[in-house]
């Protein structure tokens, strides 16, 4: 059988996806609209429209997996591209009989009183949790119709690398290296769960190539939570960086900003997970599937660049 993987979003998740892949010698199509982006060893690039099923098809065609790495720039863009993605995305793994192993995250979950787990229901009211949640059960149902075959794995928010300026922990970090004061969203002092981007790569890719762990979701090793301001200073002290203040914003100072931007408009609908416990159980898939969380101290070094 071709050891072949097509992975379909070049961002920070695309890539841990590949390297991991390309680790064990493995044939792997990092794919994205534009087809260009940082090198990975071992990966080719290929410019692919997502929402263009024909086109994932030819691409897809003697692959094992198809991987849906796929982050849309911008939450207000949502409605527009989740749908026919997904719809493509489906149609390819249909069409070619390649595993669809998606990149899924926790908002289905909505706001609970306990640790998340997987099994509960998605049961989130908020606009962006019903796309991602009928995302999940639209490739389940043709999973258990035998149609495709599909797997899904949640992460919390990603650290452990390079990810850009819309991730929580890691945006901060460049004026945390300074000594300088940081602001983050919601507390700085509510337990919450962290996800190496890597763990999630090495998940996606253990639980597309086992039989066993298709048709459920999963949840990538995760360390136990950190608070905001814990993380970032634990990001600090793992370069020999002394602690700084971490504060939150004002959430006069957020509302403000929504007036303006419609992508902080779109972050109350999140709010909840930074202003009250947001845990991560991730048990399952290492009692299960061997897949423990990289050790804290490596992610963090990580995230300091």
């Amino acid at each position: 059988m071709s050891d072949r993987h097509v992975i379909i979003g070049a961002g920070p998740v695309g890539q841990a996806v590949a390297a991991v892949l390309a680790e064990r010698g493995a044939d792997v199509v990092l794919a994205s609209r534009s087809g260009q982006g940082p090198d990975v060893a071992g990966a080719r690039r290929a410019a692919v429209d997502a929402a263009d099923a024909a086109a994932l098809t030819r691409l897809t065609e003697g692959a094992q997996v198809l991987y849906n790495c796929v982050n849309p720039p911008r939450y207000d863009a949502w409605p527009a591209m989740w749908p026919p993605i997904a719809a493509a995305l489906l149609e390819a793994a249909e069409r070619t009989g390649a595993v669809l192993a998606v990149t899924g995250n926790l908002y289905p979950y909505g706001p609970l009183d306990q640790p998340m787990v997987e099994g509960l229901p998605d049961a989130a009211p908020g606009h962006k949790a019903q796309i991602r949640a009928r995302m999940t059960a639209e490739a389940l149902a043709r999973h258990r119709a035998g149609r495709i075959r599909t797997v899904e794995v949640r992460g919390s928010d990603f650290v452990g690398g390079p990810l850009g300026d819309h991730a929580h922990v890691p945006r901060v970090i460049p004026a945390a290296l300074q000594g300088k004061t940081v602001r983050v969203v919601g507390s700085a002092h509510q337990p919450h769960t962290w996800t190496d981007v890597r763990d999630m790569g090495r998940a996606l890719v253990a639980t597309a190539g086992t039989e066993s762990a298709l048709g459920r979701i999963w949840h990538a090793p995760s360390n136990p939570p950190r608070t905001q301001a814990e993380a970032v200073n634990d990001v600090l002290a793992s370069v020999g960086k002394p602690p700084v203040t971490v504060k939150a914003y004002p959430k006069a100072v957020l509302r403000a900003a929504g007036i303006f931007d419609s992508q902080m408009r779109e972050l109350r609908e999140t709010e909840y997970q930074f202003t009250r416990p947001y845990v991560l159980d991730s048990s399952a898939i290492t009692a299960e599937l061997g897949l423990a969380p990289t050790p804290w101290d490596e992610t963090c070094r990580r995230t300091a660049g």
